[in-house]
Formats: structure tokens, C-alpha cells, sequence
């Protein structure tokens, strides 16, 4: 978990920023068409902004669960029993209600309708049809509070808070006319806590802690295994936290901006060599760095 969660974190930079801007190459011959175009992706309706963020079932004082609607993702959580994440390959309106449907080989389906004030979801079994829903599904009714129970917001906030930030991330980074430089700056932006606009070995751990949350509702983990995945992430966040700064802090202040988690990834400025010299033999580099990753293969083996 560690390992993976490490080599997450130090790709972030390049996997978000993968449409960085690069020095300008001659116009290649436009290609003639091979076949018929790609089909288009599923329809992403978002959510109303009405019908988005806590909702709570049961009583405010002591509610059996809580239900966070976002843009293009629900996480039901239970004060008792299974987590259930909902992140939407597929939303559309439906006789009056959204229909969002995730990923995966039972392709989770979940309704909603409502307005700011009350919810209505409704999560039908796989074999319903799409055209027969909601069918006979039994309706959920959802509540909003003033203000959520410390219970829940201590157990999920922070999780909670990272399902927003990457859907933010993934609309400034994602798409063919995303940059490297505003994906950059959205996750400072979104990891930013104490507004100097940069990122702190501590921001950074909010955010891993708030990842391994996610993984953990993702496998409909119970609030025991959400808090236990939390313990996890934050000792593992702390380590990524400092091995990232570490590695990208080029500066020194201990802390990262969006131009450090740029560096050499946003434009390939300084990669055009220069005429002089002849190759090195590498083979006593590629040595050192196998010698290399075998240590920290055993640092970081959980």
C-alpha cells in the first residue's frame, strides 16, 4: 500500500500534466482517415447543484447515514455496515430523475431526485432494465442537517473533501485542451489549505489520507475498515509527504509550488544537448540504479 501509494504521489505531477506544452515541431502531413471515427464517450450529465453535498438519513442528532452527492460521484455511508463509492462513467435524466451509473463488470446504478431541501435515491439491481426504472426499488428519503455529525464529519471529511478535489483535477487535467501548467496550479489550488500557494509536507499527507479513504469506500469498506485505512494513510501520508518534498523541493523552503511540480514536465526547454562530447557508458549508471531501487524496494516493502 505504501509503495503504491508513493509512486501515486510522485507521478501525480506527470499523470495529471500529461498534455504539457512542448517546443513547437514541424507540421506533420495530415492523416488520412483509416476507418470510421472513434465512438463518442457515454453522456456525463452532472448533478444539479441543488441536490449536491451531505444529506443525512434518520434523525440530525443521530442519523443512520449519511449520503454525499457531488458533481459526478455519490458515497453512501451507514453509521453500521458497508461503504458504497458511485464515481459516474454515465449520467443522464430519466423521467425526472439522474441517473448516474459507475464502472466496473455489475456497472453500479443509483437514481436521485429531489430538490435542495429533500432526496429521494433509489439504487436498483443490476438485472432491472434501464428503460423499467426505477421499477419497483425501494426508495431511500434523505434529509439535510445544519450541520453534520461530529461522528461523521471526523471519520469522512477529509475523504469527502478529496472525492471534490478530483473532480476537479480530472476536469482541469483531463480532455485534449488540457495544459500542464493549470493542472499544476489546480492541485496546488486544491491542495492549498493554508492559502500561501504552495504545498506543505502536511497538505500533501491531507491529500494522501484522503486518497486511501477513497480506495477504502471504493471496496465498500465498513466504518471500522474507513477507520483503519485512515490510521494507514496517515503514517503513510507523513512518509510521502517528506519523500516528495524531499524530491521536488528544489528551492528549499519545505514547500512545493505548482512551478517545482512543473519542473522539466510543462515544457522540454533545456533538452536540446549541446555539440560537444562523445556518449558515456552506461552501464555502471544502470548498475548503481538497480543497487538503488533494491533498497528502496526493501525500505518501502510493507
Amino acid at each position: 500500500m505504501t509503495r503504491a501509494l508513493t509512486a501515486l504521489l510522485l507521478a501525480l505531477p506527470l499523470l495529471l500534466g500529461a498534455p504539457g506544452a512542448a517546443p513547437a515541431q514541424p507540421a506533420a502531413p495530415a492523416a488520412s482517415p483509416a476507418g470510421p471515427s472513434a465512438a463518442a464517450p457515454p453522456a456525463l450529465l452532472p448533478v444539479p447543484p441543488a441536490l449536491r453535498g451531505p444529506w443525512f438519513a434518520g434523525g440530525c442528532a443521530s442519523p443512520t447515514a449519511m449520503l454525499h452527492v457531488t458533481a459526478r460521484a455519490v458515497a453512501r455511508l451507514p453509521a453500521e455496515g458497508p461503504a458504497r463509492l458511485i464515481r459516474f462513467a454515465e449520467a443522464r435524466a430519466q423521467d425526472g430523475w439522474v441517473v448516474g451509473t459507475g464502472r466496473g463488470a455489475e456497472a453500479p446504478r443509483i437514481l436521485l431526485r429531489g430538490d435542495a431541501t429533500a432526496l429521494r435515491t433509489a439504487e436498483p439491481d443490476a438485472k432491472l432494465r434501464d428503460d423499467r426504472l426505477p421499477g419497483d426499488t425501494p426508495l431511500a428519503e434523505w434529509r439535510r442537517c445544519a450541520a453534520p455529525p461530529p461522528a461523521f464529519a471526523a471519520l469522512h471529511g477529509e475523504g469527502l473533501a478529496m472525492l471534490g478535489a478530483l473532480e476537479v483535477l480530472e476536469a482541469a487535467c483531463g480532455g485534449p485542451e488540457a495544459g500542464s501548467a493549470g493542472c499544476l496550479a489546480a492541485l496546488v489550488a486544491e491542495g492549498d489549505v493554508s492559502g500561501d500557494r504552495l504545498l506543505s509536507v502536511a497538505e500533501i499527507a491531507r491529500l494522501v489520507r484522503g486518497m486511501t479513504w477513497m480506495m477504502a469506500a471504493a471496496e465498500d469498506a465498513s466504518p471500522e475498515g474507513v477507520l483503519a485505512a485512515g490510521g494507514g494513510g496517515m503514517l503513510a501520508g507523513v512518509a510521502i509527504g517528506r519523500l516528495a518534498m524531499e524530491s521536488l523541493d528544489y528551492d528549499g523552503d519545505g514547500r512545493l509550488s505548482a512551478a517545482e511540480l512543473g519542473q522539466d514536465r510543462v515544457a522540454l526547454t533545456r533538452s536540446l544537448g549541446a555539440e560537444g562530447g562523445r556518449p558515456l557508458r552506461l552501464e555502471g549508471v544502470q548498475e548503481g540504479i538497480g543497487l538503488l531501487r533494491g533498497l528502496l524496494d526493501g525500505v518501502m516493502a510493507p
